[in-house]
C-alpha cells in the first residue's frame, strides 16, 4: 500500500506490531519475530477507502475519454418530459380562458337570482307584518270590551314586549359603531382579527355591546334595524355580520330603549363598551353613545311555537 493512501483516515502503516516485541527489541540475527495484532479487512477499507468504487471507476473514465456523456436516450427522456409539462399547462390555460365567460355569466346569473330573492323575501315581510297588525287590532277590539278581557290584554302586551313581537317607541340610547375598513399597521401579528380581510369589528363584539346593554337595564333593542328577541341571533359569515340571518354592515347603529339616564351610568362601566374603547384605541373603530327620545324600535319575527312547559307556579 502506498504511504499517501496508507495515512488516508489515521491509518497507520506499523498499526498492529507490538511495541514491545517489535523487531528493535531483539539484536540482530534473532529468531524471533515481531507478533502481529490482525487488523480486519473491512475496518482497514474503512479508514483508507472513503469513496465508493464505482466514483473512482466514473472518475477514471472521465479522465480517460477527457468528456461526460450521458446516454442520447436520458436526454430524450428529459425532452419529452418537458414538453408533457409545457402540454398540460397550455391546455390548463386554455381551458380557464374558454371557461372564463361561463363563469361571470354564472355569477350575473346568480347575482341577478339572490336580489330577485330577497326582493320577495322584503314583500311577503312587509305582507306579513301587516296581517300581523290587523290580526292585532281584531283582537284588541275583542278583548277590551269587558274586565278579563282587559286583564287578558295586559298580560299579552307584557309577553309581547320580552317576546320582542310588538313595536316600541321611547327614550333609551343609540350606539354607532363604524368599521374603519382597513386596521393599522401594527407589529402585533395576533391583532389582525380577520385573516386575509379588512374588518374590524365581529359578532362577538356586537353580541358583548347587546349583553351590556340588557345588563344595564334596556327593555328593547335593536341591531341595524333588527329587532332582538329569543332565538335572534348575532353570527358572522366570512366577512358579513347577520342579526337573525339579515346582513348588515357598517356603521352598525345599536338602539335601546330604557331609563336613559341610568342605562347611560351602567352601560359605561360594562365590559361591551370597554371592547369598544380597546377597538376605537388599537384599529381606529368609531364608537358613539348618544341619549336620545322617541327611539323606534320594530317588531321582531314572530316565532313560531313547537311546544312549552310552564315554569313555576
Amino acid at each position: 500500500m502506498p504511504a499517501a493512501d496508507s495515512a488516508l483516515g489515521g491509518y497507520d502503516p506499523q498499526a498492529g506490531r507490538s511495541e514491545r516485541h517489535g523487531l528493535h527489541a531483539y539484536p540482530a540475527g534473532a529468531d524471533r519475530v515481531p507478533t502481529l495484532i490482525p487488523l480486519p479487512g473491512l475496518l482497514r477499507s474503512l479508514l483508507t477507502e472513503h469513496l465508493d468504487p464505482g466514483y473512482a471507476a466514473a472518475a477514471a473514465e472521465r479522465q480517460r475519454t477527457g468528456t461526460s456523456r450521458r446516454p442520447v436516450v436520458t436526454r430524450a427522456w428529459q425532452a419529452l418530459a418537458a414538453l408533457l409539462i409545457a402540454a398540460v399547462f397550455a391546455a390548463a390555460v386554455a381551458q380557464a380562458r374558454s371557461t372564463a365567460p361561463g363563469v361571470n355569466a354564472a355569477q350575473q346569473v346568480l347575482a341577478a337570482s339572490v336580489r330577485s330573492s330577497e326582493g320577495t323575501t322584503d314583500r311577503l315581510t312587509s305582507r306579513r307584518d301587516d296581517l300581523a297588525t290587523q290580526v292585532d287590532d281584531i283582537q284588541r277590539r275583542q278583548l277590551r270590551d269587558d274586565a278579563t278581557g282587559r286583564d287578558l290584554l295586559s298580560r299579552l302586551d307584557a309577553l309581547s314586549l320580552a317576546a320582542a313581537t310588538t313595536a316600541v317607541i321611547g327614550p333609551g340610547l343609540t350606539i354607532t359603531v363604524t368599521d374603519p375598513g382597513m386596521a393599522r399597521d401594527l407589529t402585533d401579528v395576533s391583532k389582525q382579527r380577520v385573516p386575509g380581510s379588512r374588518q374590524v369589528i365581529l359578532d362577538r363584539d356586537l353580541q358583548l355591546v347587546v349583553n351590556s346593554l340588557w345588563a344595564s337595564g334596556a327593555e328593547a333593542i335593536s341591531v341595524g334595524g333588527v329587532r332582538m328577541g329569543p332565538n335572534v341571533t348575532i353570527r358572522q359569515a366570512g366577512g358579513a355580520i347577520l342579526v337573525d340571518n339579515h346582513p348588515i354592515s357598517s356603521p352598525y347603529t345599536i338602539l335601546a330603549v330604557g331609563p336613559p339616564n341610568s342605562m347611560r351610568d351602567s352601560f359605561d362601566h360594562s365590559g361591551g363598551l370597554q371592547r369598544l374603547r380597546l377597538l376605537e384605541a388599537s384599529y381606529g373603530v368609531g364608537v358613539s353613545v348618544a341619549s336620545g327620545d322617541g327611539l323606534s324600535l320594530p317588531a321582531g319575527a314572530v316565532r313560531e311555537i313547537k311546544f312549552a312547559k310552564q315554569i313555576g307556579p
